[in-house]
């Protein structure tokens, strides 16, 4: 039997909680305070706190791919090298959170911003009868956030099926 400590000092125990913490993370900024905010804050606020969050969200994702492999019981990085299934999905969602980190999400948020000041110059909302300005910033955004969502999604379906190939090994 070992020590109460062993599951201090267990990388699995680590990686257990980065990849939680990552699935936890993305299930919930997605799919709960993204919709709660949409439904509940008018669009102007909307905007500027989507602006301020997925920059860190993104930030959050990636750093949490990233303490998931350096934590791949045993060995780390190393272990995690001689699977080659385990080093696809990671490296899959890695580089797609890296996607959004980068250029997605950053070009998104600047065609929302965008938007929005072509509203003021316009003075009507972006659903009204539209400017050939706003038509062209509205398919940047449409464009751009289809993109990352997509993105997103599949980030989340790597991480679920990760978490199935992990789960197996537990068993």
């Amino acid at each position: 039997m070992g020590s109460i400590l062993t599951p201090l000092t267990s990388l699995g125990s680590y990686h257990l909680i980065a990849w939680g913490s990552l699935l936890g993370t993305e299930l919930y900024q997605s799919f709960v305070m993204t919709k709660l905010c949409y439904i509940h804050l008018p669009r102007p606020q909307f905007t500027m706190l989507q602006k301020r969050v997925f920059p860190v969200y993104f930030n959050i994702q990636t750093g949490l791919v990233v303490a998931t492999a350096l934590t791949y019981p045993p060995g780390s990085v190393l272990g995690l090298a001689k699977n080659i299934p385990d080093v696809g999905l990671l490296g899959v969602i890695f580089g797609l959170s890296l996607l959004n980190k980068f250029v997605y999400g950053p070009r998104t948020s600047q065609a929302m911003v965008e938007r929005a000041h072509q509203e003021t110059r316009d003075g009507q909302r972006h659903t009204d009868d539209i400017s050939k300005e706003m038509a062209l910033l509205k398919r940047k955004f449409s464009s751009n956030h289809a993109m990352s969502i997509h993105l997103n999604l599949i980030v989340i379906i790597g991480t679920i099926l990760y978490g199935l190939r992990l789960g197996s090994k537990i068993a």
